[in-house]
């Protein structure tokens, strides 16, 4: 019941942000939106998640990342990125960028934990489930090739993967490692992830005043540059079932 209590007891802030104005306003526009794909767009660009969202949203989508195994389409490192961006013009946390580093590694962290409750619960079975829109085998496998590779350090290296972030913590889950090896290379990869991602976006945002019109850019780059080593992965694997 642990599991269910955390991500239970971390939706709250998410549902209390729900019932304000921000998101009913956002929903009307939403709904009048003739262009469905450019609306379907715009709702998971980082700008709009932290704009609509704020901080309770931004620490949601990094819980889920980690923590649903459905969140892995979730824009973590952009999504990171562009907090310090907009924390350094002071619209988040009054600018506080030590305080929202702080908060959303302990997000990043119960996420974890989240799926690493989740994969032990669950088993390896798990790895008999068939496929649907929010789960592919495939993602599981490629997490199981990269832990196999990597060992423990799998846990820090793949908070900077895609798609693997939220697979490691599950995959540990599954393979029943020890937990207090698993929260602790968990709390040094989540620290190093938020750190590395919202201070490079805060301070490019003091040295580049006016970077924030650029922020679709600097995201497509970061997506580009983020995902690269997952495809090089999935290549990597299709080659060697082929061979």
């Amino acid at each position: 019941m642990a599991i269910y209590r955390i991500a239970i007891f971390f939706s709250l802030p998410i549902l209390f942000w729900l019932i304000s104005p921000a998101p009913m306003e956002f929903l009307k526009e939403y709904l009048q939106c003739e262009d469905l794909l450019h609306c379907l767009l715009q709702l998971i660009r980082p700008e709009t998640i932290i704009t609509i969202g704020g901080v309770y949203l931004l620490l949601g989508v990094i819980f889920a990342e980690t923590g649903l195994f459905l969140g892995f389409f979730l824009p973590g490192d952009s999504l990171l990125f562009v907090a310090g961006i907009i924390c350094h013009k002071g619209n988040i946390l009054d600018g506080n960028v030590l305080l929202l580093c702080i908060i959303v590694s302990i997000a990043a962290i119960l996420g974890n934990m989240t799926g690493y409750l989740f994969g032990r619960k669950v088993g390896a079975g798990l790895f008999k489930r068939e496929d649907s829109f929010f789960f592919k085998r495939k993602h599981l496998e490629m997490t199981k090739a990269f832990y196999e590779k990597h060992g423990r350090m799998a846990i820090i290296l793949g908070r900077f993967l895609p798609i693997i972030r939220t697979f490691v913590p599950i995959f540990a889950g599954v393979i029943n490692l020890d937990l207090k090896k698993f929260f602790l290379y968990t709390v040094i990869g989540g620290i190093a992830w938020v750190f590395s991602m919202i201070l490079v976006g805060f301070f490019l945002g003091e040295i580049f005043p006016g970077i924030e019109k650029y922020i679709d850019i600097i995201v497509l780059v970061l997506i580009l540059v983020s995902t690269l080593p997952v495809i090089i992965t999935i290549l990597k694997q299709r080659t060697v079932k082929k061979s």
